[in-house]
């Protein structure tokens, strides 16, 4: 039987692009945060002997922060894709991400998957592993895939990073992997969605926009591709976002990286519900 033609590759994007991302200042949230502090700093000097009630003040407002930067899909804390805008061309669309490659043996059987299939992907990728496999980067670019910033080291302790060290870590990304693929990212995902307050004024000034997601399947920990695609597909509707691993990911019971066994089935599930896959930049009319 006649396979799907394979994506075409893309252009690669200009190195200093005209801004892309609208900016709308800093959120919310972080101004409400700056104007909290002032206002408890403020009473304790007007008041000192009720120093409890203003430090209390703060450490609410610490743990209230705190608290939302561990809910990767909420967007309180700036704009956050967790599910593709509400537009026409998004009416029958789904995009699949793949996260924390590349990965030199899960990766290029990802790519063929794809390809058996003709589907896009969007691969959220970390710089440091990039540069130890640049040919691995230029295949997932020459096969037609989006490659999106996630994080240069993907360090546990991002979530809990002063706004210098944030500004290094994704801009070191951002020119890994610019170097590597010709294309610019337009999308940013944090190590495990995990975040704080200093995060979007960083990504406004590298002109990036942060991308959640609307169901994972916890491959990188569920061995069981049963579970892993029910978790993706109970529910599902158009827009929805998906978040798979190629690296990282849990081995089965068939010896075989869980993604390679859940792949297949998902893309036949999502095309049997009337649905196509693009990516986040397609969705974004990039």
């Amino acid at each position: 039987m006649n396979q799907p033609n394979p994506p075409q590759p893309h252009a690669a994007a200009h190195s200093a692009p005209a801004r892309r991302w609208p900016s709308n200042g800093n959120p919310p949230m972080f101004n409400a945060t700056i104007g909290w502090h002032v206002a408890m700093l403020a009473g304790w000097a007007l008041a000192p002997a009720a120093w409890p009630w203003w430090l209390a003040g703060i450490v609410a407002s610490h743990v209230a922060v705190v608290s939302i930067g561990l809910w990767p899909r909420s967007s309180l804390l700036g704009p956050n894709w967790t599910r593709l805008p509400d537009t026409p061309r998004n009416a029958d669309a789904v995009a699949l991400t793949i996260d924390d490659g590349p990965d030199p043996v899960v990766t290029p059987q990802v790519l063929d998957l794809l390809d058996a299939h003709g589907v896009r992907a969007t691969f959220f990728c970390i710089g440091a592993r990039a540069q130890r496999h640049p040919a691995l980067m230029r295949e997932i670019v020459a096969r037609g895939h989006d490659v999106e910033n996630h994080s240069q080291a993907h360090v546990h302790t991002f979530s809990v990073t002063l706004p210098g060290g944030l500004t290094r870590e994704i801009d070191a990304a951002q020119r890994t992997l610019e170097t590597l693929t010709g294309e610019r990212p337009m999308f940013f995902r944090a190590p495990a969605g995990l975040r704080n307050l200093f995060l979007e004024p960083v990504l406004q000034k590298l002109d990036l926009r942060l991308a959640a997601w609307t169901r994972r399947g916890f491959d990188t920990r569920e061995r069981n591709p049963e579970r892993v695609l029910a978790r993706l597909v109970d529910g599902l509707a158009a827009r929805d976002i998906l978040l798979l691993h190629d690296a990282s990911a849990a081995t089965g019971a068939s010896g075989k990286p869980v993604v390679l066994d859940v792949l297949p089935r998902l893309i036949d599930t999502v095309h049997a519900r009337g649905l196509r896959f693009v990516t986040l930049r397609d969705a974004a009319g990039a």
